[in-house]
């Protein structure tokens, strides 16, 4: 009946049960209702999304249904606060789009107007940064997010960076956290911190990101996907915002002969927290997984983990001794 408003079968049951018995706890769903356990810790947590359920205020720990009148309407006002936030999403996309559309309207693939350059296929992409390490003169600023980087990827690199290092250019980039797990690319970022680069680390990054002498710079037409292509501008405006989020990435970042602060007791660390963090704003295991460099296993393991040392059965109640604590 209220699948429209987004409440499943198994939800609007559990709700249905709290409302009948308000001082039933999860056994007594789980007999009244004919569900899991499962089923109803999932339909709990949903609810409490919802706005549907509140802390009570007789019984510490435990939960109340808010009454039918006042919960329905908020499914009703959150739709529409959700409807219009979409609306305003798609009118801020088409003029996006519309803008672009017009600034490359003219410039085709991998030839420069107005000083931007359209590089198409990694061929393309290759030759540019291969001419731009060649033509460096005092440094090379990157962001490499994404977590390990592939053989193809580090064997393109070597040569580039093994130049630059012995005509004594500065080098700094900063990889994602994930990387001190992937053997391969934690060597070579050692390699590179030996022969005078310097490395960081840091739990989540911006998209990919290349600066040659603060001068050109060269970004992902779409940062979900790299092989489609770059773009590659000496613009000084763009520049200059892009060397400010590299400053800012940097320096919150860890250097890689420096330990990632671990776990304690008195609380998380930065990566946990930042995952946290994603899946407590609503994302789910896998765009976790995928803004910290990690695979789902990873993440799943992680937040089990977490689960454990906050004895929480469930990661709705995980997020409330989270918030409890002072983590979020």
């Amino acid at each position: 009946m209220l699948q429209s408003l987004g409440l499943g079968p198994d939800v609007e049951a559990v709700y249905r049960g709290m409302l009948a018995d308000p001082s039933g706890g999860i056994a007594e769903l789980c007999a009244s209702l004919g569900l899991t356990e499962a089923q109803v810790r999932d339909g709990l947590d949903r609810l409490v999304d919802l706005d549907l359920l509140r802390p009570s205020r007789d019984i510490p720990g435990a939960l109340r249904a808010v009454s039918p009148e006042l919960g329905l309407e908020l499914l009703l006002r959150r739709q529409e606060e959700e409807l219009a936030r979409r609306q305003e999403e798609l009118a801020r996309s088409k003029a996006a789009a519309a803008r672009a559309v017009s600034e490359f309207a003219e410039l085709r693939p991998n030839t420069e107007v107005d000083g931007a350059e359209r590089l198409v296929g990694m061929d393309a992409i290759q030759s540019r940064l291969e001419e731009l390490a060649e033509g460096l003169t005092r440094e090379c600023l990157a962001i490499l997010p994404g977590g390990a980087l592939s053989e193809a990827s580090l064997e393109a690199s070597s040569p580039l960076d093994r130049r630059a290092l012995s005509r004594g250019i500065e080098m700094r980039s900063i990889y994602q956290d994930s990387v001190r797990n992937d053997p391969m690319t934690l060597a070579y970022a050692r390699w590179l911190t030996q022969e005078g680069g310097q490395v960081r680390t840091s739990p989540l990054l911006p998209p990919r990101l290349l600066i040659f002498d603060r001068s050109v710079a060269v970004v992902p037409i779409d940062p979900a996907n790299s092989r489609l292509g770059a773009l590659c501008t000496n613009a000084p405006g763009i520049v200059a915002s892009l060397l400010t989020l590299f400053d800012q990435t940097w320096d919150s970042a860890v250097p890689l002969g420096a330990d990632r602060p671990r776990a304690t007791d008195s609380g998380p660390s930065a990566a946990e927290l930042e995952l946290l963090k994603l899946l407590a704003s609503g994302m789910t295991d896998e765009a976790a997984g995928k803004r910290l460099g990690v695979s789902l296993r990873t993440v799943r393991r992680q937040m089990s983990a977490l689960m454990e040392r906050l004895h929480a059965s469930s990661r709705f109640e995980a997020g409330l001794k989270a918030a409890q604590q002072g983590w979020l």
